[in-house]
């Protein structure tokens, strides 16, 4: 299997599980059924639609069945599963950071292929994999999760300069797209298990 089999499997992965964070976010609203798979459906495709669109290229969801197809049928398992069985919460944490990654590079990678600028390749990138979550958390009346101190979107910023900076220096393009993907998930990850985040700001006070 090469490497943009691999992306497209890790795509579909990834798909599934942002579907899932869609759907833990609906049960938390106790919405119903059709809720629930639009709210994972939007998490799951909404930033590759919103890069499709501003990149005016083909919406890639319209021209490729299978990613509606994935989330309608993982949201159905999961909606039916999680009635018998606890979900391993952390399994899917790790998972989101991998999705996180691969969509980032995935979207980053469209913007590179158009000969777009490095600063519109790493917006298009962090776009793809966080905007999802955005929408996801508007509708759930949520501040989104990158507006916190959460490092998320700053991992997918890192992650997407690397990229740019290793194809620059002439390394091998599948190097540097294993290299990315794997910097925006330790990144991730490592801000998960010991807690870091970003300055949070804080409340500004005024005086007469």
């Amino acid at each position: 299997m090469n490497l943009l089999q691999t992306l497209y499997f890790l795509d579909l992965l990834g798909t599934v599980v942002f579907a899932m964070t869609g759907l833990l976010a609906a049960s938390r609203k106790q919405l119903d059924l059709f809720g629930a798979v639009v709210i994972a459906m939007v998490t799951a495709v909404g930033g590759g639609t919103l890069r499709d669109l501003i990149l005016d290229q083909p919406v890639f969801w319209i021209t490729q069945n299978i990613y509606i197809y994935v989330v309608v049928i993982s949201t159905l398992f999961l909606f039916f599963y999680a009635r018998f069985k606890t979900i391993p919460i952390t399994l899917l944490v790790y998972l989101d950071a991998l999705g996180l990654a691969v969509f980032s590079v995935i979207g980053a990678q469209k913007a590179m292929a158009l000969g777009l600028s490095d600063p519109i390749v790493i917006m298009t990138g962090v776009m793809t994999g966080v905007v999802g979550g955005v929408i996801r958390d508007v509708l759930m009346g949520e501040v989104p999760l990158i507006f916190r101190k959460e490092i998320y979107a700053t991992a997918s910023f890192v992650g997407i300069s690397l990229l740019l900076v290793l194809v620059d220096m002439k390394i091998p393009m599948d190097m540097a797209i294993i290299a990315s993907i794997g910097v925006i998930f330790i990144f991730r990850v490592w801000a998960i298990l010991f807690n870091i985040g970003l300055p949070v700001f804080q409340p500004i006070n005024y005086s007469d």
